[in-house]
């Protein structure tokens, strides 16, 4: 069983001068966000917020602004207190830390990556990247060897002494990133890291971050208010609305299965190309009925992680359904010419 290293439980933000009066009237009356601001000139951040996150595993969170998404994960390493919930990263549970582990918290096992990076400009790109060190009080040596290391981790060797004025913008967030991984944390936060670059230099440092991810099995919380960016690196997504999660799920779940108009309106855009699968639109095989001239055992195979784009190559060669395979090889479905046009159209047969 897969492990959970963050978990949020009925999480609760209201910013205001009587937030227990809120809560209270929310528990007791249902209290919608309107009515909170109006009865008690309060402001719902977020609203019973819970999710799991498992080892390894990067999960995004996406809305429009104000959604909640960024007050959300600063949650997570309790740069903002919750008002009510439980919050447990690592097994420990974030509530009840006092100051110092807290601080251990953050300096060891989580890092964290801005969208704007605040890196220091009077000192050089290397000792930006070993200040977390230099905080846990390791020696300069060691520093500088690690610094060095996350430095080639994110192609960055031979501008250790350069200063942050003198790189680009997407240089200076690749600092950024080698800076939250020098203390080699298990947990990383990210709170729309690539949102000012252009489109090119963002697809770029997306790569490079998830090539480094499942490299170093780091268990992220990525934070973006752009579909394409989360649908490209989210092995999960939760979309907010208003302070509340309105739907988690695979990219598949959310292109195909939308929970809401909300959602729907999201996802209309989205090619399903790449993102619906074999196993979502088969017809099964036991089920299947050949038509007039259909030879199942002519047909081609195909694995059912086979995306739509690649059944449409198959679709091409062959005047047959095309029969689709489990992990272990053997026959489970059936996609035919009928079958794969709906799944382009909507996803789902």
């Amino acid at each position: 069983m897969e492990e959970n290293v963050i978990v949020l439980e009925n999480v609760w933000k209201i910013f205001g001068d009587d937030t227990d009066k809120a809560m209270a009237a929310i528990e007791s009356r249902n209290l919608g966000k309107p009515e909170v601001l109006s009865e008690f000139g309060c402001v719902v951040g977020i609203a019973d917020c819970s999710f799991e996150v498992k080892r390894g595993e990067i999960f995004c969170v996406m809305g429009l602004s104000g959604s909640g998404k960024s007050t959300m994960v600063r949650h997570l390493n309790r740069l903002i207190e919750p008002t009510s919930g439980k919050i447990s990263v690592l097994g420990k549970d974030m509530r009840s830390l006092g100051a110092d582990d807290l601080r251990e918290m953050r300096a060891r096992h989580i890092g964290m990556v801005f969208q704007h990076m605040a890196l220091l400009p009077h000192r050089t790109v290397r000792d930006n990247v070993g200040f977390p060190l230099q905080v846990r009080g390791e020696p300069k040596s060691k520093r500088w060897e690690i610094s060095q290391r996350c430095l080639n981790m994110v192609n960055l060797d031979g501008y250790e002494d350069r200063f942050p004025s003198e790189l680009s913008g997407g240089m200076q967030q690749r600092v950024g990133l080698a800076r939250a991984l020098a203390s080699d944390p298990e947990v990383l936060l990210m709170d729309e890291p690539f949102s000012a670059l252009d489109p090119l230099i963002r697809r770029q440092l997306q790569d490079q971050f998830m090539g480094l991810s499942a490299e170093l099995n780091k268990t992220t919380v990525f934070i973006t208010h752009d579909l394409d960016e989360a649908i490209r690196i989210g092995n999960r997504i939760a979309i907010m609305k208003d302070g509340r999660i309105v739907q988690i799920g695979t990219p598949e779940d959310i292109v195909t299965k939308p929970a809401d108009d909300y959602v729907r309106d999201f996802v209309e855009g989205i090619s399903k190309l790449k993102l619906v699968f074999a196993h979502s639109i088969m017809e099964k095989i036991a089920k299947y009925k050949p038509a007039r001239g259909e030879n199942l055992a002519k047909s081609p195979r195909a694995h059912h992680g086979t995306d739509l784009d690649q059944l449409i190559d198959i679709a091409t060669t062959t005047e047959q359904p095309i029969v689709i395979q489990n992990d272990k090889g053997k026959d489970v479905g059936v996609i035919n010419k009928s079958t794969l046009l709906k799944g382009i159209q909507g996803g789902k047969a």
